[in-house]
């Protein structure tokens, strides 16, 4: 909105925002300011990002501002973000912020357009400004300057009149051309206790590093089960970094052609939808998803229902390797070759094209990273006689979670988890164990006529008024256990895990080009190296309900 008055400051703003309950949303509407405020924020590297508004404006177009401006203080102080490297670059941020929102109007976000225009400072220019020699700065007067040690004319590493790209920075070098495509997978599955799967999506983003000189023009053809109907259908609503054409995406799906920015981005985003058309409807209780590993919990088992059993169950498909974690980082980052007739491979060999031989695949994809979360009921005291198969496993009281841990050497086909709880003091219990008093229920009473020849009419009668309480046989006594300990069962559990070189949707690169027409500066012979990793994680996302 357009600049009319000095917003509220920090130290007014941040109290009424702690103030609020947590969880805190992203928009808050503070009426005691002056004038009544929108407070927009994000939380990124554990830094809180607010911007106030005294006026309505579209909410995503805010958050969508800080997210950049977050990304583009990354680009320039590092990642993590850290308060203190904000502190110590403030001239560098200023510039920055100046650059992208000027008088409630927002301007360049682009990280590589904003390269060419902020002046970053360099550990050569804190050199020479510590011993007095001008580093940035020309002379302030012409009187001086005869007497003044000019500044090194180097060659301008930029055009005066900038880039016509805005997403790229012009005159890009680089020593080693490299083009890397990461995909990376989120799965969000919810499955009923019967078995029967309730929505199950997988939320992708394609992640690309460009290292190329020049204004390289690249051509990146995707695939999925079904061909051009299957991508079509995997890739329904996608989001794309403003440098793929559209057109061409329309015309032709599967197909994005762009101009890459310098570096690494998110060059699009997708959700998939893992259940066939018309699943939730047919009645049919089987699940077509295929998943690395599935999980099953059985409660109240034992002979007072007292226990409860995690079953966790891997896929012949999938299966942990020791062998790949002895590659080296770069190798287990990257895949074989890019080919027409297979997906990845967790092995990484330069060569500069695809779709030569040595064709990549993901025949043997890796688990790892597996941990089984079951939340437990509050009234659930302690829980004992843990015993995993396999890994380990501990329960938290004041996080009221249950964690079982598998490390990868360690999984083979199955594991098991059986636990026991132990609930709270029933009343019985105390009366059991503390009172001593049995009404009606133990023989052995306490007489307190110790006249036998007096007469008893007083004692008979109020017995006849009391009410005389049955006695509870053992069946009786532990079906109320089992009732009892039946709501201290778990309610679902949840299953995290990681695989490299697989995707639940069967998304994978088909081949990687450079249009030699179109691009700028490349070079003669110049054949970047390729490489594609794919990555399926779940961060608890496949949730079993009992």
């Amino acid at each position: 909105h357009v600049y009319t008055a000095r917003p509220p400051s920090a130290k007014v703003l941040l109290p009424l925002y702690l103030a609020h309950p947590s969880p805190r949303p992203s928009l808050i509407y503070l009426p005691t300011t002056n004038p009544p405020t929108l407070l927009y924020s994000i939380i990124q590297d554990r830094l809180l990002f607010l911007t106030p508004s005294s006026t309505d404006v579209e909410p995503l177009l805010v958050l969508e501002f800080l997210h950049r401006v977050a990304d583009a203080l990354e680009e320039f102080l590092g990642s993590p973000l850290l308060g203190s490297r904000i502190e110590s670059s403030s001239d560098v941020v200023a510039q920055v912020l100046g650059e992208m929102c000027d008088a409630g109007l927002i301007g360049s976000t682009e990280p590589n357009a904003l390269r060419d225009v902020v002046e970053a400072s360099t550990w050569v220019g804190k050199l020479l400004g510590g011993v007095g020699l001008p580093s940035s700065s020309p002379a302030l007067n012409a009187s001086s300057a005869a007497f003044t040690l000019q500044k090194p004319q180097l060659n301008p590493t930029i055009s005066n009149s900038g880039s016509a790209i805005p997403w790229r920075r012009s005159n890009v070098r680089h020593t080693s051309n490299e083009l890397y495509v990461d995909i990376v997978e989120t799965l969000s599955v919810t499955i009923a206790p019967s078995g029967r799967p309730l929505s199950a999506f997988a939320n992708g983003s394609i992640a690309f590093t460009s290292k190329v000189s020049g204004v390289p023009d690249l051509l990146l053809t995707l695939s999925a089960p079904g061909g051009k109907v299957g991508i079509e259908k995997a890739l329904d609503l996608p989001v794309f970094h403003p440098c793929v054409r559209l057109a061409r995406w329309r015309e032709r799906p599967g197909e994005l052609s762009f101009v890459p920015p310098d570096g690494r981005f998110v060059l699009a985003g997708y959700k998939v939808d893992l259940l066939p058309p018309g699943s939730l409807t047919d009645g049919k209780t089987t699940s077509n998803i295929n998943l690395p590993a599935s999980i099953e919990v059985y409660t109240s088992l034992g002979p007072y229902g007292s226990e409860f059993e995690i079953r966790l169950t891997l896929s012949n498909r999938f299966r942990t390797s020791n062998s790949s974690a002895t590659s080296s980082a770069a190798s287990s980052s990257l895949s074989n070759t890019l080919g027409r007739s297979g997906g990845s491979a967790m092995r990484s060999t330069p060569s500069p094209a695809f779709g030569t031989s040595a064709t990549a695949h993901s025949g043997n994809p890796t688990v790892e990273d597996i941990l089984i979360s079951t939340p437990i009921p509050t009234n659930v005291r302690n829980l004992s006689d843990i015993r995993p198969s396999k890994g380990e496993a501990h329960f938290s009281p004041t996080d009221g979670a249950l964690e079982w841990r598998i490390p990868s050497r360690y999984v083979g086909t199955s594991a098991t988890l059986r636990c026991t709880v132990v609930g709270p003091l029933t009343a019985n219990d105390a009366e059991a164990g503390t009172n001593g008093f049995d009404f009606g229920t133990n023989s052995s009473t306490y007489d307190y006529n110790d006249d036998d020849d007096a007469p008893s009419t007083y004692r008979s009668s109020a017995k006849a008024l009391r009410p005389v309480q049955p006695e509870r046989t053992d069946s009786a006594r532990d079906a109320g256990r089992i009732a009892q300990n039946a709501g201290l069962m778990p309610q679902s559990a949840t299953l995290s895990f990681s695989v490299k070189g697989w995707l639940a949707s069967g998304i994978r690169v088909e081949s990687l080009e450079i249009d030699k027409k179109r691009s700028r500066g490349l070079g003669e012979g110049v054949r970047p190296y390729k490489g594609v990793k794919y990555l399926c994680v779940s961060r608890g996302g496949v949730e079993v309900r009992c």
